[in-house]
């Protein structure tokens, strides 16, 4: 926990773990006859394609229900005990400490914050303002705009949405990439400060 270059390897591997999963939540959007590993998704007022929406909840519902249940029996967690202090720790001067409401640590740690981290916590808040609908709308947008499709008219509106799905795994594919390449890219542009800042003016 102390180790900057361990945790900067542990958040290269969580950004990449997720851009899998989003790999493959993608590709299922994209995949068209998701919905015959359940044929009871589709009924009279669900068509097709409603039932490849319905099969991926399905199929999050039960990869979430497993993996939680893999987690909580397989992960081990030792709670120290009171009043034992490991080697190298510091031993807390009042239990006071330890009763402190998460809330009161929020509050606490805003309140201490500098100028610096508040600029980069409102430039990655205006960065996800901006994201966020790009990742929503994305697909119908294909769907209507680049296809000229109509819902429920015709197949091109679902061909767009496809395509949409498609390109957003492709995205995620790149993010996975660049998850792990993200050390090696910083020494080489001279700092992550400067590779942050030529970051979010390609965003922009």
């Amino acid at each position: 926990g102390d180790d900057p270059k361990r945790m900067r390897t542990a958040n290269s591997l969580f950004a990449f773990f997720m851009a899998v999963g989003n790999v493959l939540g993608y590709a299922a959007g994209a995949y068209s006859h998701l919905h015959k590993m359940f044929p009871f998704t589709i009924t009279k007022a669900c068509d097709v394609y409603c039932a490849n929406l319905k099969s991926c909840f399905f199929l999050s519902i039960t990869l979430l229900l497993v993996l939680t249940i893999v987690a909580l029996t397989s992960v081990k967690e030792t709670t120290p005990n009171d009043g034992v202090v490991a080697e190298g720790e510091i031993e807390p001067q009042s239990t006071t400490a330890k009763s402190v409401p998460f809330f009161g640590q929020m509050i606490a740690a805003f309140r201490e914050l500098r100028r610096p981290m508040l600029v980069l916590l409102l430039v990655t808040c205006l960065n996800w303002v901006a994201w966020f609908p790009f990742l929503l709308f994305d697909t119908d947008w294909m769907g209507r705009e680049v296809y000229g499709g109509q819902v429920g008219k015709g197949r091109l509106y679902d061909l767009g949405v496809r395509a949409g799905a498609l390109g957003l795994m492709l995205n995620a594919v790149v993010l996975g990439f660049m998850s792990l390449a993200i050390e090696p890219l910083g020494r080489w542009v001279g700092g992550v400060k400067r590779l942050w800042g030529i970051v979010n003016f390609l965003l922009a």
